[in-house]
């Protein structure tokens, strides 16, 4: 951030919690919703049960100033809070309610935190502070040391602090913290503690301003639909892989662990017990601070959840509307293919390439058969008589029944039916008599094919030798 004077002067009119802290209204603003939503940590209210809760503060603040004190009525302020031109509530509808609904906005939280921070203490502690500057260089400098011999000699001598601490409690030399310690480190817990929970706020506002600029690009978007989906998406993972996405992921996962919840009540309950830390009349809501940390981050969680699912049902709603626009256009060609229907028009006014597309599914395709393994027997040759005729052995072949039914299913795509004649004039037979045994068996498989005695038909094919042979047989017709 600049801090010059234009910079500021621009915050000055603009900012809510500058805003806030200019207003004649500021201490009832502040002080009222410090109450009802910061110190409970309440982060949605209904309107009846927040402006029956500001009532009753007016009333309180007339009997003491004056009728005339705030005159107006509670859900006018409530109103007045939650416009564009104050923006210290959000007003808004949850899903399934018909009621409004207040939040605090994270800049009202921030001007609230400052003005508890002008109140003087009654000390201020430094050293728990200076301790924690260290601890944090410490694990800075030691998670980016790459050198795994620089890593062992850290290590080494946190051991061997951890070994002479260790000596020292078996002779029974314990160090505690004095009071003033105590005090100082659990006034720096509170501190955070408090900060943390005012983090939550700004989370869910940064999603909630990421989904506005998203419906807005929805909105004023011309181009390709997968493109817009894209750049939104990209967007969103920025969001959840950027630093504070990151580090709030890590919180939550440390956090959810029952392990972590249980060793927090313990430490919180023995902390809270020791007297130093007791005179100081700490508020009863620390003892289940970490309960308000699942509260806040469970609420973002939802808040996250609620604004993808009515992204998704906008996009749903953008292609209903897209889907709306092309029945409009079919509804006006035909409209006006009617209105032609009496005067055609004369020539070629619309080409079309082909009436279907060629489809060639890839598991169509047939695929690899391998050879069968010969299984051969050790045994011992004999020898045997010469002069044979090796040419029977080069005349066997195979009827592959395979490619005979793939045949039959693709005469079948452009038939509802075919006959045995029609199919073998479309696919001559290539091997003979035995192709056709084949098929006859093929047909007797298949639950769908009529063979019908009552007409018969002659099947021709050519040999080996170059003679024409043929064969009478009955009607067989294949159906899908």
């Amino acid at each position: 951030m600049n801090f010059d004077h234009a910079t500021l002067d621009t915050m000055r009119r603009q900012h809510p919690a500058w805003r806030l802290l200019l207003a004649d209204s500021a201490p009832l603003v502040a002080s009222f919703l410090h109450r009802v939503f910061v110190a409970t940590n309440v982060r949605v209210m209904s309107q009846a049960d927040l402006a029956e809760a500001l009532e009753d503060t007016l009333f309180a603040l007339r009997e003491t100033r004056g009728a005339e004190f705030f005159p107006k009525k509670a859900i006018e302020y409530l109103n007045d809070w939650a416009a564009n031109e104050r923006g210290w509530l959000r007003k808004f509808y949850p899903p399934g309610s018909d009621e409004p609904h207040f939040d605090l906005t994270p800049a009202t939280e921030k001007a609230i935190a400052w003005l508890a921070g002008l109140a003087e203490r009654s000390f201020v502690g430094t050293e728990s502070r200076l301790l924690t500057l260290f601890d944090l260089l410490e694990q800075i400098s030691e998670g980016s040391e790459a050198d795994p011999q620089a890593r062992l000699a850290g290590l080494h001598k946190r051991r061997d602090e951890i070994d002479a601490e260790i000596e020292r409690a078996e002779q029974g030399e314990v160090a505690l913290l004095d009071d003033t310690a105590l005090k100082e480190r659990f006034q720096q817990f509170t501190g955070l503690a408090r900060e943390l929970l005012a983090d939550f706020r700004e989370v869910e506002h940064n999603f909630r301003g990421l989904d506005r600029r998203v419906r807005e690009r929805i909105a004023l978007w011309d181009g390709a639909k997968g493109e817009l989906l894209q750049d939104i998406m990209g967007e969103r993972d920025l969001i959840a892989e950027s630093d504070q996405g990151r580090s709030f992921r890590a919180f939550w996962d440390f956090l959810m662990s029952q392990a972590r919840q249980d060793e927090l009540t313990e430490r919180l309950d023995r902390v809270l017990a020791l007297p130093a830390v007791a005179a100081l009349a700490p508020d009863p809501r620390w003892r289940r601070v970490h309960y308000d940390w699942l509260e806040a981050g469970e609420h973002a969680q939802r808040t996250v959840a609620l604004l993808s699912q009515q992204l998704r049902r906008f996009l749903d709603d953008q292609a209903y509307l897209e889907n709306r626009r092309i029945m409009d256009l079919l509804r006006s060609i035909e409209a006006h293919a009617v209105a032609l229907r009496e005067a055609v028009p004369a020539g070629d006014f619309m080409a079309i390439a082909d009436t279907a597309a060629s489809i060639e599914l890839p598991m169509e395709r047939p695929l690899h058969s391998p050879p069968l393994k010969p299984s051969i027997a050790n045994l011992q040759l004999e020898a045997g008589e010469e002069g044979l005729d090796a040419a029977a052995l080069f005349s066997q072949f195979v009827i592959d029944k395979a490619a005979l039914a793939q045949h039959v299913r693709q005469a079948l795509q452009e038939r509802a039916q075919i006959s045995l004649s029609e199919l073998l004039q479309a696919r001559p037979l290539q091997q003979g008599l035995a192709e056709l045994l084949a098929y006859l068996q093929l047909a007797g498989e298949r639950s769908a094919t009529v063979i019908d005695e009552d007409v018969e038909e002659t099947v021709t094919w050519q040999a080996g030798d170059g003679r024409r042979k043929q064969a009478r047989l009955p009607r067989v017709i294949f159906s899908r």
